[in-house]
């Protein structure tokens, strides 16, 4: 979640339609979004994805601030059936629908952290015991050191506490020229075996 650029538009007065008099060069396309770490935010949000093995950027898009995780991850990945074989995601993903429409329809393994005491019925039983497998809870622990640290990295190198341009459309373009600017200098450090994470300087052109 990325604070939009310009004044907050509250809540109160966002329902209500209300621009404050004086409230001057306000982003009205940002919207609410609650995050653990950072509390209420009003912006936009972002969404990568990030391969498993080498920390290389996958995608990384604009999506609304209060927009649903994963049901922007299930939309995403199935454009790569075939060739994705498991996804990795928190608890956001815990859900039953999307699990099967994944596993069946596309033939990905989703995996991700069921919930405390929605283990009741036969299809959650099968959905739990198909994703906690050794191998599969090995590689999601792998997730804390190759895939959630380059979220941070992203908002490092261009410095994204708060967005630099108002509306969706323009947001959109934007993070997508920053996810293609990641992934070049990223596809350039692994093919030279050098570091993933050490790209600042290339994205950057300094």
């Amino acid at each position: 979640m990325v604070r939009a650029k310009g004044p907050v538009w509250h809540r109160k007065h966002q329902k209500l339609g209300i621009v404050p008099k004086g409230l001057r060069g306000l982003d009205k396309q940002a919207k609410w979004g609650f995050s653990r770490t950072k509390s209420w935010i009003y912006g936009h949000g972002t969404f990568s994805l990030t391969s498993l093995e080498t920390p290389v950027v996958g995608i990384f898009q604009w999506m609304p601030n209060s927009g649903n995780e994963a049901k922007k991850m299930e939309n995403e990945v199935i454009k790569y059936s075939g060739i994705v074989k498991k996804v990795f995601m928190d608890s956001k993903a815990d859900d039953q629908k999307i699990y099967f429409n994944l596993k069946q329809n596309h033939r990905i393994q989703l995996v991700t952290a069921p919930r405390k005491g929605m283990d009741k019925s036969e299809s959650r039983k099968r959905m739990i015991k198909d994703m906690l497998t050794k191998q599969n809870l090995k590689d999601y622990q792998k997730r804390s050191t190759t895939v959630e640290p380059m979220q941070g990295l992203i908002d490092d190198i261009f410095e994204l506490e708060r967005c630099w341009m108002r509306g969706d459309s323009n947001n959109r373009w934007l993070f997508a020229a920053m996810g293609i600017a990641m992934q070049i200098a990223q596809w350039q450090a692994y093919k030279k075996h050098q570091s993933t994470w050490q790209v600042k300087s290339s994205v950057l052109g300094v």
